[in-house]
C-alpha cells in the first residue's frame, strides 16, 4: 500500500508553504507561534522514538521558517518561542556523533522543500511517503535524523534569529550619519539628507528617518532648519512602504508626539499638499526650499512658497496625522504586542 501523509500534516505543509513562499493565506504570526509551541512540547519526549522523529522534524521546520520570523514578524514572544525551542533541541544534539560521509548533508535546501521534509519527519507514515516521493534510499533518509546535520540547522537558525532580534527590537546606531548631515558650523545639510532619502535602493530611508527623529528630539536645530528636518523625518516614514520595526518606530513616534495636533489656521492650502506623492516631487520641493538657486524647479506654486505657510502649525499637524497612520499601519501589518513597539 502506498504510504500517505495524515490530513492534519498535509494541511500543515500547505499552511507553512504559503508562509515561506511569502504568500500566506493563514495568519503567519499565530501559525508560527503555534509551530514553536508544538516544538517546545516535543522537547520533553526526546527519549522516545516519537520524540526523536519530532526533534528532526521541528528542527528542520524552525530552520525553514526562521527567515520569515526574522524579516516579517515583529513579535518578541514569537522570537522568544523560536529561540527557546531551538536552544532546547540544540542541547540534545551531539554534532560529534555524525557518521555521515562527506557531502551527505543536504546544503542550502529550498524553504518549501524543507517544510515538506520537516512535516514528513514528524510521523512514520510521513517519512515513508516522503522517501517514496523523492526516491530516497535508507541511507539518504537517515541523513535527516543526523545530529550533526540538525545541529548545523539549529545553529544557523539561532544565529539568524538573534541578529534579527537585535535589529528589530534593540537600539539602532545611526551616529555615523552625523558626519554626512551636519556641517562644520553645525548647520544641517538638508540637501544631503534629501539625496540620501532619494536613494531608496540603498535601504537607507529608515536610518535617515531615525536620525532625523533623534535630531528633532534634541531640539538642536536652527529655526530655519525645522521644517526641512521634519520633512526628512516624514518622508522617511511615508516612503518606507514595508514598514519599519519597533527599533525605529519608537523614536519616530516620540518625535511625532512633540507636535500639537489641536491647532487651526485660516490658510486655504499649505505648500506640502501641492507636491505629488512621489519621491521625486517631494525631493524637488524640499531642495528648492533650501537651495533655490541650485534647484529652481519645484512643484510648489509661488503663491504657496512663503515661509509662513511652510512653518504653519496646521501643516505640521496634518503631516503628523498622516505619519501616525503609517506607524499604526506598520503595527497592524507586522503584529506583535503593544509593549514590543513601545520599548
Amino acid at each position: 500500500m502506498t504510504p500517505t501523509l495524515p490530513a492534519d500534516l498535509r494541511e500543515l505543509i500547505s499552511d507553512l508553504s504559503g508562509i515561506v513562499s511569502d504568500y500566506p493565506y493563514v495568519d503567519p504570526e499565530s501559525t508560527l507561534a503555534g509551530l514553536a509551541d508544538d516544538a517546545a512540547e516535543a522537547l520533553g519526549r526526546d527519549a522516545t522514538p516519537e520524540g526523536r522523529r519530532e526533534r528532526a522534524g521541528y528542527t528542520i521546520l524552525l530552520h525553514a521558517t526562521c527567515w520569515y520570523v526574522s524579516a516579517r514578524v515583529f513579535s518578541k514572544s514569537v522570537f522568544a518561542s523560536y529561540i527557546r525551542a531551538l536552544e532546547g533541541f540544540r542541547a540534545q544534539l551531539d554534532r560529534a556523533s555524525c557518521a555521515c560521509p562527506a557531502g551527505a548533508h543536504p546544503m542550502q535546501l529550498d524553504s518549501e522543500y524543507q517544510v515538506e521534509a520537516g512535516v514528513s519527519m514528524l510521523s512514520e507514515a510521513g517519512r515513508a511517503a516522503f522517501a517514496e516521493d523523492y526516491g530516497l534510499d535508507e541511507e539518504e533518509s537517515a541523513v535527516f535524523d543526523c545530529e550533526g546535520f540538525l545541529a548545523d540547522l539549529a545553529d544557523e537558525a539561532l544565529g539568524r534569529l538573534r541578529e534579527a532580534h537585535r535589529e528589530l527590537f534593540g537600539g539602532i546606531d545611526v551616529s555615523h550619519l552625523d558626519a554626512r548631515f551636519v556641517a562644520d558650523d553645525g548647520r544641517l545639510d538638508i540637501v544631503a539628507m534629501q539625496a540620501a532619502i532619494r536613494r531608496t535602493w540603498e535601504n537607507n530611508t529608515g536610518p535617515v528617518a531615525l536620525w532625523s527623529a533623534r535630531r528633532w528630539l534634541t531640539g538642536q536645530g536652527r529655526e530655519e532648519e525645522r521644517i526641512g528636518l521634519f520633512l526628512c523625518l516624514w518622508m522617511g516614514i511615508a516612503q518606507t512602504y514595508e514598514g519599519l520595526p519597533p527599533s525605529y518606530a519608537r523614536d519616530l513616534a516620540a518625535a511625532l508626539a512633540t507636535i500639537d495636533l489641536d491647532v487651526s489656521c485660516e490658510h486655504p492650502q499649505h505648500p506640502w499638499s501641492t507636491a505629488d506623492s512621489t519621491v521625486e516631487s517631494r525631493y524637488r520641493a524640499v531642495l528648492h526650499l533650501y537651495a533655490p538657486q541650485d534647484h529652481p524647479d519645484t512643484p510648489v506654486p509661488a503663491e504657496l512658497s512663503a515661509r509662513e505657510l511652510w512653518e504653519c502649525p496646521v501643516q505640521y499637524a496634518q503631516l503628523t496625522r498622516a505619519a501616525l497612520e503609517n506607524l499604526e499601519g506598520w503595527r497592524t501589518m507586522r503584529g506583535g504586542e503593544d509593549e514590543d513597539w513601545e520599548g
